[in-house]
């Protein structure tokens, strides 16, 4: 779970690919999950505005070049509505990354706007963020 001011965000991720083939090479999906309770609860919505990720490959002792930032910014205005019951999925694909790499850090950005009141047409904006570190599988080739 994140909080980002009054909102409270569940995130559950997950990839299609299994582990064992996070080689440096492959297309690495991960899948976002989202949804958002408020406290207090008084009737205003939390909409999220923007989601990104950063995929930063490395090994123990050396970073290397973040890959290009993955932004799913919403279309609609004020964002995409995650308050429970209603959540927001999307999948981010992780490409290739340095033969060398041993790992891969996903920092992952969240801004939400939040009604002041529930007619409002007035917004505070939280934001929160995530990170995890997932191991890259050696390929046939570096064994």
């Amino acid at each position: 779970m994140l909080t980002a001011g009054a909102v409270t965000a569940t995130i559950d991720y997950w990839s299609t690919l299994m582990m064992d083939r996070w080689t440096a090479g492959a297309l690495k999906p991960v899948s976002v999950s989202m949804m958002t309770t408020i406290v207090p609860d008084d009737g205003q919505k939390v909409y999220l505005q923007k989601a990104s990720m950063i995929a930063i490959p490395g090994t123990v002792s050396q970073t290397f070049d973040a890959l290009p930032a993955q932004v799913d910014q919403s279309t609609v205005a004020p964002g995409y509505l995650v308050l429970d019951p209603y959540s927001y999925s999307q999948t981010f694909n992780i490409g290739a990354v340095p033969a060398e790499a041993t790992l891969v850090t996903l920092q992952f950005t969240y801004d939400f706007l939040v009604q002041t009141t529930p007619t409002s047409t007035e917004y505070a904006k939280q934001s929160a963020s995530d990170t995890m570190t997932i191991a890259i599988a050696p390929s046939a080739a570096t064994e």
